[in-house]
């Protein structure tokens, strides 16, 4: 019975070596793909969006009309339609606008934080893939070794180390592309909290 066992975990085991590296070849081609996605963010919104955010508050509150200078903003696409959008309702008393802008500022929050959960999740499954990789070729390797067969065993520790090497890799990759992002978009969210409050307020002055 408890060799029946053994050897129903071993083709378990067995099973899984090709789906976990074919896993692996994937997440390295994504961890790619996520380096390519940085560095097309970089010049399209991060290198273009240099907002000094003191002068646009000033010009904020010069008595400037308000739309105009939030178009002319170096602000990105989706945040000037937020500002905009907290100008479209003067009906609306003030805590409805606040309420509006807290909905509004979550909506961008959690685009943030979806595209930071794509990486995060890559550097954490990445490393659980690659020590899978690692263990699984080691049960043929230590039998080959029994056995005297110095191919197998070779080609079993070979396995292991590719994919614990490619697991750390993307892991790393993934981590770091998540770190510069984070940096990037809290800067991004502070900086359209303070306008978007802003706004609020000259909204509230506005008979």
């Amino acid at each position: 019975m408890t060799t029946m066992f053994h050897s129903l975990l071993r083709l378990i085991a067995s099973s899984l070596e090709v789906p976990v590296v074919i896993l692996l070849i994937l997440f390295a081609n994504v961890a790619l793909f996520s380096i390519g996605w940085l560095i097309v963010e970089y010049f399209t919104e991060r290198r273009t969006m240099t907002v000094y955010v003191p002068q646009m508050l000033e010009a904020l509150r010069s008595g400037e009309d308000v739309g105009a200078c939030i178009r002319r903003s170096p602000l990105l696409i989706r945040q000037k339609r937020l500002l905009a959008e907290l100008t479209h309702h003067p009906d609306f008393s003030p805590g409805l606008r606040r309420s509006l802008a807290d909905n509004l500022l979550e909506a961008e929050q959690a685009r943030y934080d979806r595209v930071l959960k794509f990486t995060d999740l890559l550097a954490k499954i990445s490393p659980m893939l690659g020590l899978l990789g690692t263990l699984i070729p080691l049960g043929p390797g230590i039998i080959a070794l029994g056995q005297g067969d110095v191919t197998l065993l070779s080609a079993s520790l070979l396995t292991a180390f590719d994919t614990t090497i490619a697991g750390l890799v993307v892991a790393a990759v993934c981590l770091a592309i998540s770190a510069v992002r984070r940096r990037w978009y809290a800067g991004y969210m502070s900086d359209l909290e303070t306008l978007a409050y802003c706004v609020l307020e000259l909204q509230e002055k506005t008979p």
